[in-house]
């Protein structure tokens, strides 16, 4: 094989071994020490595969046949699995997917963070992996005579029609079923993305209070519509309020541009409340169709008592959040510290970060819309001395100014809460000169049947002396 040259071809067959699997769930084998990347397949099969895309570095390839199997495949229990893209690993056991997310992430500890992948601990998992999501965000297409709802295909904007979604809560289902009924009811034209023409966009549903058995079950329905008015809103209402009694909250939300952004900037109450109410602990929270809030109740439990355990907290100890959002984690380890300083950049988001604490009587919270790279060292020069700084950046990371504005404040402990664990290994390789030791990792499983997995990182303020 010549300089430059691949040793695959599209339409090529090839029986391939699956080393490994990739980020998103598929498996990855190579040919000739080039790289195929196989959706479907498993790690320490061999499997016969249609080459259908070629690039410079890597190819994909479509799965035609499993000679050798895993012993850990199992049967998707979705009818719709290998068509939809919502999930990617329900044909791994579940006991499987938490090993395969612990071996994810102690590969970018060791290849991009440069340090001890044992320090990565077993996964936190799930006793019942199904029925977690409390937020659904689902694309509208078809026709008045066959209107589909669904997640869209692998890689594509072809919306898969479901019945029931199974790592939806019920609620959420119900929602999608009484919509998908009241489109042909009512007449409501399905919006048509190539066209820009229709009505229905998308629906959100979201279930708040679902782990908390002595409050009520709150639900919200967002209609997205590309027109200003939604037509037959009254029937809309009576219809979701007869087979939905939990729903407080029906709006509908306007979004005429033709953008693959979900929600426009204008919501309208149809019946109802403007938000929900959810708990994390004993915190309460007020949730628009706007809020960012974790869609998997049970495990954002686990995830904050792992970063709090790791904060450490005493009364007399000052924590600087550094991308605090709407506040749920600043909230959280106020009750254990002298003070909380919080700091967003999202004007919004420190608004409604204001408001949870006011609702929950929580004094020694404060809130900061800035760039957190410029406001710690103007909050160092005032004086202020963390002793622990939390970072829960977006999938992107850290900015680097951030990572250098924190450890020139001196905190004991840094604790870096991360959904992209490949970005949280590359800001962990700025701070080690920097003077902080990576002493611990900790996976939680927050997506199952996902390629996705949360981490929370420990790093100590190693001694000068």
């Amino acid at each position: 094989m010549g300089k430059g040259q691949v040793p695959v071809a599209v339409g090529e067959k090839r029986h391939i071994q699956i080393e490994r699997m990739g980020q998103h769930g598929e498996g990855i084998g190579h040919v000739d020490g080039f790289t195929i990347f196989v959706p479907m397949a498993l790690p320490e099969e061999t499997v016969l595969v249609e080459i259908d895309l070629v690039k410079k570095k890597y190819a994909t390839a479509k799965l035609l046949k499993i000679e050798e199997p895993s012993l850990n495949r199992v049967e998707a229990p979705c009818p719709i699995y290998e068509a939809c893209g919502g999930c990617q690993t329900q044909h791994l056991s579940y006991e499987a997917q938490l090993a395969q997310k612990r071996q994810q992430v102690k590969d970018v500890i060791e290849r991009i963070a440069k340090d001890n992948p044992d320090l990565v601990q077993s996964v936190l998992g799930m006793e019942e992996p199904w029925a977690y999501r409390n937020k659904m965000q689902l694309p509208v297409g078809g026709n008045l005579a066959k209107p589909m709802m669904g997640f869209y295909a692998r890689g594509s904007h072809q919306i898969i029609d479901m019945q029931d979604c199974l790592i939806q809560m019920e609620g959420n289902n119900r929602l999608a079923h009484i919509c998908k009924q009241l489109i042909k009811e009512t007449g409501t034209v399905p919006y048509d993305e190539k066209t820009g023409k229709g009505v229905l966009r998308h629906i959100v549903g979201r279930i708040a209070n679902h782990t908390h058995k002595d409050k009520k079950e709150e639900w919200m329905l967002v209609l997205v519509t590309a027109t200003k008015t939604l037509p037959k809103a009254e029937t809309w209402v009576a219809g979701i309020r007869k087979v939905c009694p939990n729903v407080i909250a029906i709006i509908q939300n306007y979004n005429p541009k033709q953008t693959n952004v979900i929600l426009g900037q204008k919501n309208t109450v149809l019946w109802g409340k403007e938000t929900i109410s959810d708990s994390i602990f004993d915190l309460d929270f007020q949730i628009s169709p706007h809020s960012f809030f974790q869609v998997n109740p049970k495990q954002t439990e686990v995830l904050y008592k792992t970063a709090l355990a790791m904060a450490d907290l005493s009364s007399d100890d000052i924590v600087i959040d550094a991308y605090c959002g709407t506040g749920t984690i600043s909230l959280a380890a106020a009750r254990s510290c002298k003070k909380v300083i919080g700091i967003e950049i999202v004007e919004t988001a420190i608004l409604d970060a204001r408001k949870n604490a006011e609702r929950n009587a929580i004094t020694n919270a404060e809130f900061i819309v800035a760039d957190a790279a410029k406001a710690m060292p103007k909050l160092y020069k005032e004086g202020v001395r963390p002793s622990v700084i939390i970072m829960d950046p977006v999938r992107a990371g850290c900015d680097e100014a951030v990572l250098r504005a924190g450890a020139a404040m001196q905190p004991k402990r840094i604790v870096y809460v991360s959904c992209n664990p490949a970005t949280m290994a590359r800001d962990i390789a700025v701070l080690r000169p920097l003077g902080y030791r990576l002493e611990k990792v900790q996976p939680v499983d927050m997506f199952p049947h996902t390629g996705h997995v949360e981490v929370v990182s420990l790093l100590v303020k190693e001694r000068s002396d």
